[in-house]
């Protein structure tokens, strides 16, 4: 029997943030009750968009407002004029900025869940650690305080890539070849991965969503700010108190086994779940994905 529940659907919407080169909008998904206090941030990887979350999104509605930003030069989002500026600290700013539109009203000790994809999830990690933080829930997916020089240099090599495509189709073999990584899915899924990612030009060529000039903070990098990085990142890791969830694909280059142990015995101590046949980075899509988000989100 057909169900008659209407179907849950995002309203998009926008918040103005700034940074040392100007002003610039960030978009994002909003589900479920608008007047929900119980708030769910969901931020993706690097070359990923809002859209990623809308499985995710759909279970936790219920119980969550769930906000999904396009990180700016992504997707629906804006483009900062200055491209050194795409960097962890400006998109924490920006995240503050997204809080306090999302939170108003809610008081001081307004506290929100963060569910946090690779760059998201650094994101979430970085804005965690700071005094008076609102996260009181945090979920890292795929990722933590060790970068793997190699998987840096991939990830680098394939944001700056000028392609462009004569087809949807070619551009869905593209995206699904290089998201290889994330494992198994349908045809659907595979699909929709890269329909979320993929935009059509006026001369009917298709382009990926995202300004080309993220890569420049990539290709800027030496071992020396690696290194550097590094230490910021074990720093922040070990300011966060809050409840912390560190999910990892078996089979991840970004992050090894072994960080991953270490993130259980330091900082929040984090609790580790590891997905067999997965790499960089679980998808969140499946539905034994979803339960695994779902149980720790819903703990009170």
């Amino acid at each position: 029997m057909a169900s008659n529940k209407p179907a849950i659907r995002s309203v998009i919407k926008s918040v103005q943030c700034i940074s040392p080169a100007g002003l610039h909008r960030m978009a994002y998904q909003e589900w479920g009750d608008p007047a929900n206090p119980r708030v769910l941030v969901c931020v993706h990887g690097v070359t990923r968009v809002s859209d990623d979350f809308d499985d995710l999104a759909r279970a936790l509605a219920d119980t969550y407002r769930v906000v999904c930003p396009d990180v700016v030069g992504r997707g629906r989002s804006g483009r900062l004029r200055n491209p050194d500026l795409y960097r962890v600290p400006q998109y924490v700013s920006d995240m503050v900025t997204l809080l306090a539109r999302v939170c108003a009203g809610g008081g001081a000790d307004t506290r929100v869940a963060w569910f946090g994809t690779s760059m998201g999830g650094l994101i979430g990690m970085g804005l965690a650690s700071l005094p008076d933080s609102p996260i009181g829930r945090l979920v890292l997916n795929d990722i933590g305080p060790v970068l793997d020089p190699a998987a840096l240099r991939r990830i680098g090599d394939y944001i700056g890539q000028d392609v462009r495509f004569a087809s949807f189709a070619e551009g869905a073999r593209f995206v699904r070849d290089v998201s290889a990584s994330f494992g198994p899915h349908t045809e659907a899924q595979w699909e929709k991965m890269a329909r979320d990612v993929l935009r059509q030009e006026a001369d009917g060529s298709w382009v990926r969503h995202y300004d080309l000039a993220l890569a420049q903070p990539f290709r800027a990098a030496t071992p020396e700010s690696v290194a550097a990085d590094e230490h910021v990142l074990w720093a922040a890791y070990d300011a966060i108190r809050c409840p912390t969830l560190l999910v990892r694909g078996a089979a991840s280059d970004l992050l090894s086994h072994a960080t991953a142990q270490a993130m259980t015995q330091r900082g929040p101590r984090a609790r580790l779940v590891e997905i067999a046949g997965v790499g960089h980075a679980p998808t969140f899509v499946h539905d034994d994905q979803i339960a695994i988000a779902r149980e720790f989100l819903l703990e009170l």
